[in-house]
């Protein structure tokens, strides 16, 4: 059986979202162009690459060959969530980034996690052998509110802790920076401390 590529030229939507509650969530990236419907599920620092290099190419890109590229938009127009049923096609595993100069267009390719080392030449292109695909094409405009939008969607997760970065539970966590001591109302914890 050959693999799947699903390609969306003109997507409707290409967004990151999440199922679940902050700690316990789920992070998919779901491309639409009606009727179709794909999403990939993929990790958090996967969401959190992809949208920085998004970034950085389109800022290359208007460097390099001085085409117009917009500023980061002042909001999110695309809020709603995630199309459902949210049927995951894969989890992904490797994902490819470039600029395709005649369609003047950011290409997003997000490979299904396989047990063998993808090799390079499989990303973007369309060969009978290789992991499932999904290949995105996105103007300017669309790759910039994809960034922002993932950047949201990140940071909408547990409070980071001020001393080590990692994430906080409602009960607080214990800090390797203060060597396992629990201090409440600083680390996150709600609770009233203890009396004598």
């Amino acid at each position: 059986m050959g693999r799947a590529i699903h390609i969306f030229r003109t997507p409707d939507r290409f967004i990151a979202g999440t199922v679940g509650e902050p700690g316990d969530r789920a992070f998919y990236l779901q491309a639409v162009q009606e009727p179709r419907v794909v999403s990939v599920l993929l990790e958090k620092q996967q969401v959190k690459v992809l949208a920085d290099r998004m970034g950085l190419l389109l800022d290359e890109v208007a460097r390099r060959f001085g085409t117009p590229v917009p500023p980061q938009p002042a909001d999110v127009a695309d809020v709603a969530p995630l199309a459902t049923p949210i049927e995951a096609e894969f989890r992904v595993g490797t994902m490819g980034l470039g600029w395709d100069a005649d369609a003047n267009a950011v290409v997003v390719e997000l490979l299904a996690i396989t047990e063998t080392e993808v090799d390079e030449s499989v990303v973007l292109d369309d060969t009978e052998e290789g992991p499932d695909a999904v290949r995105v094409f996105l103007t300017p405009v669309q790759a910039r509110e994809f960034a922002l939008r993932s950047t949201r969607v990140i940071a909408a997760g547990r409070k980071p802790c001020p001393l080590c970065d990692e994430p906080l539970s409602p009960t607080g966590h214990m800090c390797v920076r203060t060597n396992g001591y629990k201090r409440g109302e600083i680390f996150g914890a709600t609770s009233e401390p203890e009396e004598d």
